[in-house]
């Protein structure tokens, strides 16, 4: 024969005696306070009808993917991924405690509205996040392309970040000690970033270029010695064609640790030429030369800047010409420097300035340094020998 003392009796016992008295509870409640209950459940549909028509407002303005936006696109996106079980849960919470619901439904209603609530926050802030830089991206980068290979990860990282953060949130409303998972998640990050730091470095270094816009797809960009277009600008690396026509693969945190010249946003190109006449060339062609340049430069529609002597060569006169290509976008400019040079070479021809080229000149000399016969004398004789 059973124990009466038996305190698992006694349990098994007491657990059908609470919820009938719960039961009990709740049908008192109901017959009590049957009016507040109706007022509160109406105003309760009222509220879920004017978030419903919230959802469906954000639904209109959230945009289309990939085509720019404003803020109120990015609100409207946020709003649109409003949960229908949020939307119950703050109804019930905001009229639970007008009708003075038995403590056990108002504490059910007051933990699920918790979860609700952290829950949605994660999914507003996620959709705001992925919304403003999409919006900063497409506002620079109307094409979007380069947006498009990393969204999906960082819309993973931002998702895993928040959900993480929610559900830390949630337990340690339930009464859990997270101290121990928090360390656990951080120990496990560090974890992976060390083995992993060489993907993660370019990862981040492929970002760093999506938002801060060193150079776009498209434009010619001059590193070390190497001058290329940029093709294509992935997560792991970014491709460029030489102006030589190979291609080249380089890693993105390699390229942006290089110091970058991009020749896209020129507004101007400055060329310049280094010209050598001979040291015979008449004293006022010599003074006119810079003028000549400044001639040749304009009537190509080019911007002079300068011209004159930089320097006495070894067997030329030096000259230095400097100007500026406008709008290299829309003129060549090898093909506008070729020009300037094919006429800068028929226009000397045409005034008789000869271009200097390397030559030497061996003087027999004497113990005191002075010239000495015979080359100017037998030269002489010569001379006067064939006019007789």
């Amino acid at each position: 024969m059973a124990d009466k003392n038996d305190p698992t009796l006694t349990a098994i016992a007491v657990k059908p005696l609470n919820m009938r008295e719960m039961w009990h509870s709740t049908l008192n409640w109901v017959s009590d306070h049957y009016l507040q209950i109706g007022i509160a459940v109406g105003v309760g549909v009222g509220l879920y009808l004017l978030l419903t028509a919230a959802k469906e407002f954000g639904k209109r303005y959230r945009g289309e993917r990939g085509n720019p936006m404003g803020y109120a696109n990015v609100l409207g996106r946020a709003a649109a991924k409003t949960t229908h079980f949020f939307m119950i849960m703050v109804a019930a919470r905001l009229v639970a405690g007008y009708a003075d619901p038995p403590a056990s439904l108002f504490k059910t209603i007051a933990f699920l509205f918790t979860i609700a609530s952290v829950f949605q926050g994660a999914i507003w802030a996620r959709e705001i996040i992925l919304g403003l830089i999409e919006r900063k991206t497409l506002a620079e980068d109307g094409q979007g392309e380069t947006l498009a290979n990393a969204m999906g990860l960082i819309r993973v990282l931002v998702t895993f970040a928040l959900f993480a953060i929610a559900a830390i949130v949630v337990l340690d409303n339930l009464g859990v000690n997270v101290t121990g998972l928090v360390a656990g998640l951080g120990i496990g990050g560090i974890a992976i970033g060390l083995a992993a730091q060489g993907i993660f470095s370019d990862l981040f270094a492929a970002l760093s270029i999506i938002f801060d816009k060193p150079f776009k797809r498209g434009e010619i960009i001059t590193y070390d010695l190497t001058t290329a277009r940029v093709e294509k600008i992935g997560l792991k690396s970014t491709r460029l064609r030489a102006m030589s026509g190979e291609k080249k693969v380089m890693s993105n945190a390699n390229l942006l640790q290089k110091e970058i010249t991009s020749l896209q946003t020129l507004t101007q190109r400055r060329v310049t030429y280094a010209i050598g006449v001979i040291y015979q060339t008449d004293e006022e062609k010599a003074e006119a030369l810079p003028a000549i340049l400044r001639e040749i430069v304009e009537a190509e529609g080019m911007i002079f800047v300068n011209a004159g002597i930089v320097a006495f060569g070894a067997s030329s006169l030096d000259y230095q010409l400097n100007f500026d290509v406008p709008d290299p976008d829309s003129h060549d400019y090898f093909q506008m420097r070729h020009r300037i040079g094919l006429a800068i070479w028929k226009r000397f021809n045409a005034e008789g300035i000869e271009f200097a080229y390397p030559t030497q000149t061996s003087i027999t000399a004497g113990p005191d340094g002075k010239a000495i016969m015979p080359y100017a004398e037998v030269q002489a004789v010569r001379t006067v020998g064939r006019d007789v």
